[in-house]
């Protein structure tokens, strides 16, 4: 199975990191703008600083931890997307267990985008027309990441229109979907272990990483 990480670094994806950003506008502008032209302005600026910021360039992990954790996270529906990966094991596990499977998909996705945005050089994002209407509550953002040298790669979000703004609930890198690719390790993992000895498994990975 081709690990949703591994792809992220070989296609380089820190415009996922950027298309995803939106806490750099005030919340009256994210409900009045539509998913693909808040993805394109706010994509460009984050591109900006990933351009800029020395820390960024030279690799700096707790730099990029900062820039993941301050302009990118607050924009995902990590609820959902848990329950999505969880697929229906989300109604075995109890509220406190669906809790912490939320904070530690989380600690996980900051890890993997983390090693996205470390591996940013010099792609530029080709933004597709949206197709939708004007009454959907979920939309496909679709782009391309181009990178000389390279085949283009398609990177798609999905969003759902919230009371306040658009927030991104899965994305797909390739045709590879995130909450898809981790719902197979999560059901393999419950059925040796159950929602429990997912949760250890979490920890354990999350703690390994914050060591190095």
């Amino acid at each position: 199975m081709r690990t949703f990480a591994g792809i992220l670094r070989r296609c380089a994806v820190a415009s996922f990191a950027a298309a995803a950003v939106l806490a750099l506008l005030p919340m009256s502008a994210l409900a009045q703008e539509a998913p693909d032209v808040l993805v394109k302005r706010v994509s460009q600026e984050v591109l900006q600083i990933v351009r800029t910021d020395p820390l960024v360039q030279a690799g700096n992990e707790a730099r990029i931890r900062e820039v993941i954790e301050v302009k990118l996270l607050p924009n995902f529906d990590f609820a959902r997307m848990t329950a999505l990966a969880m697929g229906r094991n989300w109604r075995a596990a109890t509220p406190e267990q669906q809790q912490r499977l939320t904070d530690e998909f989380r600690a996980l996705l900051v890890r993997t985008y983390s090693g996205a945005l470390n591996q940013y050089r010099n792609e530029t994002i080709d933004y597709k027309p949206l197709r939708a209407n004007p009454g959907d509550t979920e939309v496909i953002v679709r782009t391309v990441v181009v990178k000389p040298g390279a085949n283009p790669v398609q990177i798609d979000y999905s969003m759902e229109k919230k009371a306040d703004s658009w927030k991104a609930f899965d994305v797909a890198v390739a045709g590879v979907s995130l909450v898809t690719n981790y719902r197979d390790e999560f059901n393999a993992q419950i059925q040796a272990g159950g929602v429990e000895g997912l949760l250890k498994t979490l920890v354990a990975k999350n703690k390994g990483a914050a060591t190095k």
